[in-house]
């Protein structure tokens, strides 16, 4: 079973192996879609972890216990039709491929199946057209081939 969540570290959190310590004591496996932590500030990490139910459910018990904020709906991106004009800015820091610029339209799609939900494109936008929603995929009509 595999699970995304978001988690927010508090900064006398952030020394902390949470990866390792879910892989050898709860047998999850871990994978890390974004993460910006650094040392003496608090951070946000969002992970993919694979398990079974109940070791899913232990490991998440365990984080909780560690101080550390759960959000289990990371959320969609979405972009607003009406603030977008196809610059193609967040095609250009999009690591999965998600946001696509093409020719001969010049178009931005969004091909919601392949977002991280890294949230990288949001702040590349420079006209605030991209934002963490929390239904899936992008506002109706942005698709203009």
């Amino acid at each position: 079973m595999k699970r995304r969540l978001t988690l927010h570290f508090p900064r006398e959190a952030v020394h902390q192996p949470i990866t390792y310590r879910l892989a050898v004591d709860f047998d999850v496996a871990a994978k890390i879609l974004r993460a910006q932590v650094a040392p003496n500030q608090s951070g946000t990490m969002v992970v993919e972890l694979s398990g079974d139910i109940d070791e899913l459910n232990a490991a998440e018990a365990w984080l909780e216990r560690q101080g550390l904020g759960i959000n289990r709906e990371p959320g969609q991106i979405q972009i607003d039709p009406e603030r977008c004009v196809d610059c193609g800015i967040c095609s250009s820091v999009c690591p999965s491929g998600a946001l696509v610029f093409e020719a001969p339209t010049w178009a931005l799609r969004f091909e919601a199946q392949h977002c991280l939900v890294c949230e990288q494109c949001i702040p590349s936008c420079p006209f605030e057209a991209i934002s963490l929603g929390m239904s899936l995929g992008m506002a109706p009509g942005l698709d203009r081939r």
